[in-house]
């Protein structure tokens, strides 16, 4: 059935809305994967961009030959070479090109998933950071016995492996500008790798619905240059 120009308008002013909340989700800086504050985060942040780039191209691609098929409406088959011409669309572009794409932010998602994991080094802080409802834990293995609550304390510049768990329900540890998200277990310790580049506070959230209040589950990742990081592990001694 071929569409008139009024039909055909609607059509694409649906697609771009439909896309608009997908383009805008996370712009508030605080919480934002695209406004990244370390090196794990960045990682993440290309990862995303390369796939809506991908994502991108094989939808205009489908959009390009949802207005050609618009164009040749509904008539009958033309010759064997349009026949062929199709076929090369449908099955050389539509298929084939799909395919490629997907198959190569497949490996490159698995690629930067290999990069992200938590490798020993020597200048790697531990911290421990315990989920319940509704409040965070921090612990310190450079200052044992020293503990926080809601405010995680690291070193800027240095990687930090955060030990995460929880106390009661399954929690999720989540500081979209230092890193990825990452479950919070009761009886099981999943470790994150996280790290700031330059002194601030940045926001944690605990990203799992698991209770009315959920929502306000809410912590601090504040972090030190090496005199203020020195002087907060040597606090707890003085």
């Amino acid at each position: 059935m071929d569409l008139g120009f009024g039909q055909r308008r609607g059509l694409l002013r649906g697609l771009v809305g439909s896309l608009t909340p997908v383009t805008v989700a996370g712009c508030a800086e605080s919480l934002s994967t695209v406004h990244p504050a370390g090196p794990a985060a960045d990682t993440i942040a290309t990862l995303w961009w390369v796939m809506l780039a991908g994502a991108t191209a094989i939808f205009l691609l489908v959009l390009v030959l949802l207005l050609l098929a618009f164009r040749r409406g509904g008539g009958p088959s033309g010759s064997e070479a349009d026949a062929r011409r199709e076929r090369v669309w449908i099955q050389g572009l539509g298929l084939g090109f799909s395919l490629t794409v997907l198959a190569a932010l497949t490996a490159y998602g698995l690629y930067v998933g290999e990069r992200l994991l938590p490798r020993p080094g020597p200048d790697v802080v531990t911290v421990r950071a315990e989920g319940r409802q509704w409040a965070w834990s921090f612990g310190y293995a450079d200052a044992p016995g020293r503990s926080t609550e809601n405010i995680l304390h690291i070193p800027a510049g240095r990687p930090v492996d955060v030990e995460i768990t929880s106390a009661d329900v399954i929690h999720s540890f989540w500081v979209p500008r230092l890193a990825g998200k990452l479950d919070a277990i009761p009886g099981h310790v999943n470790v994150l790798r996280i790290e700031a580049d330059a002194p601030g506070d940045y926001a944690g959230v605990g990203a799992e619905f698991n209770g009315r209040d959920y929502t306000k589950h809410r912590f601090t990742v504040r972090a030190h240059d090496e005199a203020a990081w020195n002087a907060f592990l040597q606090e707890e001694m003085q």
